[in-house]
């Protein structure tokens, strides 16, 4: 019986993984939430973890209250989920928490030599370089959870061989796609937060928004597959039906199709190679009729082009941004700034912060918040 740490349990891919463990009568070692206290001891109560973490220490005590009589070990913040992600009590460690937060324990679970179905971009957009070269000195697999990656993770089993020309990489567009700067000015988080196709928490739905979500994943998929950036094309297909392709040396395109559930790529992850039934539906290619793919609006979306730009420089650059984007979000999520704003704060983050070599975690911890930093003296100002 596979052992799964579930770091992130609360949030929407941890729900959904949740559904696949159940399904497949995978063991559950931990769980973890930001401060959703109520539904993580609910979790705890179903599946019996050896241990639980809130990252909220706050809510410790609650937790405390509400497992009364259960045998779990209650941690908090970011050391008990290092902790949990380094304990070698699993066989995979399915790092679903989101922001930069998921880094150490990414880092933590390298470190143990444990297995990582990664599901948290910002591990590998702020310390792609660090991540990739430690999973290979302690041979750890990472199984990609994002739908794209998995997608070209699946289009190359029995290809290993073969050399690609490029990878295509699908893009919703998200609920403003075809609109001008123009017509985006007075966009609340609401209208943000009313994505066409995927159910997701909200600040990878507004990154899906602004497009910053293709540009985050532009630049994992560079560090997964050992990619130059301009091996991957980003092209917008409208019914997320087509979840991601690999264009081989001889200009064949493989690609991985599927309806847009998220519970299909957490199951190869956390199941491969093996595929067995899966709780969601299937495709049918007839119901959709039309599939349509169209190129980004680079100059409307300018989340988008600054990622590409960081990871064209590369260094810290990377981390800038995604720091930068991250600060940003949250203060339009509570309507301090405007939706443009996003972008353009971003933007300026990626040509004003000083770029530079990543030697050690530190760095890239630093160049994190010198971001965040950045950006809040920008709003204060304004």
């Amino acid at each position: 019986m596979k052992k799964v740490a579930v770091l992130g349990s609360t949030g929407s891919i941890g729900k959904q993984a949740l559904e696949v463990i159940e399904k497949h009568g995978l063991q559950v070692t931990a769980l973890t939430a930001n401060h959703q206290v109520n539904l993580l001891a609910e979790q705890a109560k179903k599946f019996h973890p050896e241990c639980v973490c809130i990252a909220d220490s706050t809510q410790a005590k609650t937790l405390e209250t509400l497992l009364q009589g259960e045998k779990i070990e209650i941690l908090t913040g970011t050391e008990g989920l290092c902790q949990i992600a380094s304990s070698g009590k699993q066989d995979i460690v399915l790092n679903s928490v989101v922001g930069m937060v998921g880094l150490l324990p990414t880092l933590s679970a390298i470190s143990a030599g444990t297995d990582i179905a990664l599901a948290n971009k910002e591990t590998l957009v702020a310390g792609g370089e660090l991540v990739m070269k430690m999973a290979a000195e302690k041979q750890v697999k990472i199984y990609p959870v994002d739908s794209e990656h998995s997608a070209v993770f699946q289009c190359l089993q029995g290809n290993a061989m073969n050399r690609i020309r490029k990878m295509i990489l699908t893009a919703s567009g998200g609920p403003f796609f075809g609109k001008k700067k123009e017509e985006l000015k007075h966009i609340r988080p609401a209208d943000a937060l009313k994505h066409p196709n995927w159910t997701m928490g909200n600040k990878i739905t507004i990154d899906s928004a602004t497009l910053m979500n293709k540009g985050l994943e532009l630049i994992e998929a560079k560090w997964l597959f050992d990619l130059k950036p301009e091996q991957i094309e980003i092209v917008v297909h409208r019914q997320s039906v087509l979840h991601s392709a690999v264009e081989f040396e001889d200009y064949a395109v493989i690609g991985q199709m599927g309806v847009p559930d998220m519970k299909i790529p957490i199951q190869y992850a956390l199941l491969y190679p093996n595929r067995t039934e899966c709780p969601t539906k299937a495709l049918s290619l007839t119901d959709y009729g039309v599939l349509t793919f169209e190129k980004p609006d680079y100059e409307t979306f300018d989340c988008l082009t600054s990622a590409i730009e960081a990871i064209q420089e590369g260094g810290l650059l990377p981390a800038v941004v995604n720091g930068a984007n991250e600060e940003a979000v949250a203060h339009f999520l509570k309507e301090e700034i405007s939706f443009l704003a996003i972008g353009e704060l971003v933007k300026e983050a990626l040509h004003t912060i000083p770029n530079g070599k990543i030697h050690q975690v530190e760095d890239i911890l630093q160049a994190d918040e010198q971001a965040r930093k950045f950006v809040r003296q920008k709003i204060a100002c304004c």
